[in-house]
C-alpha cells in the first residue's frame, strides 16, 4: 500500500490527489493536510467574490475528497504541529503544495506606512481569510493606487470601484462589505510599468471594467503604439488590446463618479506620507529596444491613501525544506526536493499559471512519482494520528468542513451563497466543541 501525504488543500493539492487515485487506483491512501479547518485554498481565499462560476470547480475537489482511499486533515499547521522530517518518516512520499500565500514586498522608501499592503492581504481581507480579518484599510481616502498589471491588480480595483448592489450577490464578507459601502474612493489607479501590449490581463477581467454601474475605465490613447503593431500579438492579448483601445476612445463617462485608469508606463518610487500614505511618487517609463521598461527621468506624484501591491507572491518557508529566496518557491528539480519528498504547483513553478496549470502540474507530479518513487509500506495515517493525539492537535475533518459549510451558508445575506466564518476560534467550536 502506498501512502502519500499532500500539505495544501487548494487546486494543486486536489489535482495531485486526484491523479494519485487515477495512476495507483485502491493501492494509495492519500492525506491531505491543511493548516486551517477550510479546504480549497485559492479557490475560497483568492477567487474574487464575484467570480462565483470560478469557486465552482470546488465541487470537483469534493469528489476527491470524500473517495474512502482520502483523508482530509485540516487545522494542521505543517512546520509547528509536525515537521516535514517527521512526515517523511511516515509516508511513502510528501507533496508540498502550499501555493505562494505571501506578498511580494513593494520595495520602496515608505512601504511600512499604514495603508500600503499587499494585494494578498487586500484580496484576504474581503475574502474573509482568518489571517487578514483585522485588516481595516483606509477606505476614506479618494484615491487608492493598485501596483501591478495583472489580474490580482483588476480584482483589487474591481472591488474597490463596485456599488453594494454589485456585490451583494457574491460571497464577500461583510466585515468588508459594509466599510466599502462607506467608502469616499473617486479614483483608483492601477500602475503598470510597461504598456498595454505587455499587460497580463486576460479578456474577461479587463471586459468587466467596462461593466460597472458608477465607474468608468480610462486609458491614455498616447500609452499605444501604432495600431498596426497589434497585428504581432497572440489572438488573446489582441483582444485584450481591442477592448483597451475603446476604453481609451470612450473617455470619461460624466454619469460615473468613479474612474478607474490604468496608467501604463509608470512605476512606484516611493511612498509618501508621515503616519500614514498621502501619496505616491512615481517614474514616468517607456520601453527600450528589448521591450524592457526603463526610466524616462519624469517623475510625478499620485496622491492617495491607500497603496496596494498586486506584484506577485511567495511561497512560504518550511523549517528543514530548501528554499529559493529570490525566486520565492522551494528549491527543485521537476518538482522533487529530495527522496521522497515534493512540490507542485506554485510552490514548485512559482505563481503563474491558472487554476487549470495545476491539474497537469498535479498528473505529471504522480507520473514522476510512480517512476522513481518506489512504496515503502510505512504508517502513513496511522502513524500520523498518533503523532498528532499525543500532542494534542484538534483536527478538522471534511464532515467537520462540511458542517462549517452548512453554517456559512444558513447565515448568507439575501442574494448571496455564502457568509464566510472569519474567526478560527468559531470555526474550532463546530469540531472541537
Amino acid at each position: 500500500m502506498r501512502t502519500l501525504a499532500i500539505v495544501g488543500s487548494g487546486p494543486a493539492g486536489f489535482y495531485t490527489a486526484e491523479g494519485a487515485l487515477k495512476a495507483f487506483g485502491d493501492d494509495v491512501r492519500i492525506d491531505i493536510l491543511d493548516r486551517l479547518p477550510t479546504p480549497y485554498g485559492l479557490i475560497r481565499a483568492g477567487v474574487a467574490p464575484d467570480h462565483q462560476s470560478i469557486k465552482a470547480v470546488s465541487r470537483r475537489y469534493d469528489q476527491v475528497a470524500t473517495d474512502p482511499r482520502v483523508r482530509f486533515l485540516g487545522h494542521v499547521s505543517v512546520g509547528e504541529d509536525v515537521s516535514v522530517e517527521e512526515l517523511t518518516g511516515l509516508y511513502d512520499d510528501v507533496v508540498l503544495a502550499v501555493g505562494a500565500p505571501e506578498d511580494r514586498s513593494l520595495g520602496v522608501p515608505g512601504s511600512d506606512l499604514r495603508g500600503v499592503m499587499g494585494s494578498a492581504a487586500f484580496v484576504g481581507w474581503y475574502n474573509g481569510h482568518p489571517a487578514f480579518k483585522d485588516l481595516d484599510p483606509p477606505l476614506d481616502a479618494e484615491a487608492v493606487v493598485v501596483v501591478g498589471n495583472g489580474n490580482v491588480a483588476i480584482d483589487c480595483a474591481r472591488i474597490l470601484a463596485k456599488t453594494v448592489a454589485e456585490l451583494q450577490d457574491s460571497d464577500i464578507v461583510n466585515h468588508a462589505l459594509d466599510p466599502l459601502s462607506r467608502s469616499s474612493v473617486k479614483r483608483v489607479h492601477i500602475l503598470g510599468r510597461r504598456g498595454p501590449h505587455q499587460a497580463s490581463f486576460t479578456l474577461k477581467e479587463v471586459g468587466e471594467l467596462g461593466e460597472l454601474d458608477r465607474a468608468t475605465p480610462l486609458v491614455r490613447a498616447e500609452d499605444f503604439p501604432p495600431a498596426e503593431a497589434d497585428a504581432a500579438l497572440e489572438t488573446g492579448q489582441r483582444r485584450v488590446v481591442e477592448v483597451l483601445r475603446k476604453f481609451a476612445a470612450a473617455g470619461p463617462d460624466a454619469a460615473k463618479p468613479v474612474t478607474v485608469s490604468l496608467d501604463f508606463f509608470h512605476r512606484p518610487l516611493r511612498v509618501l506620507g508621515e503616519d500614514r500614505v498621502t501619496g505616491l511618487e512615481v517614474m514616468k517609463t517607456r520601453l527600450d529596444e528589448a521591450g524592457q521598461a526603463v526610466d524616462t527621468g519624469e517623475t510625478g506624484v499620485i496622491p492617495c491613501g491607500l497603496v496596494v501591491a498586486a506584484i506577485g507572491y511567495r511561497t512560504a518557508p518550511i523549517p528543514g525544506v530548501p528554499f529559493d529566496e529570490r525566486a520565492g518557491r522551494f528549491v527543485n528539480r521537476d518538482g522533487s526536493i529530495a527522496p521522497g519528498l515534493w512540490c507542485v504547483g506554485w510552490a514548485r513553478r512559482g505563481p503563474s499559471g491558472t487554476i487549470g496549470t495545476n491539474r497537469q502540474d498535479g498528473f505529471s507530479l504522480v507520473e514522476r512519482i510512480a517512476a522513481t518513487s518506489p512504496a515503502g509500506g510505512k504508517a502513513g495515517r496511522e502513524g500520523l494520528d498518533a503523532l498528532l493525539a499525543a500532542r494534542k492537535v484538534a483536527i478538522a475533518s471534511f464532515e467537520d468542513w462540511q458542517k462549517i459549510d452548512a453554517l456559512e451558508i444558513a447565515r448568507a445575506r439575501a442574494g448571496a451563497p455564502r457568509e464566510k466564518i472569519v474567526a478560527l476560534d468559531e470555526m474550532r467550536s463546530v469540531f472541537v466543541g
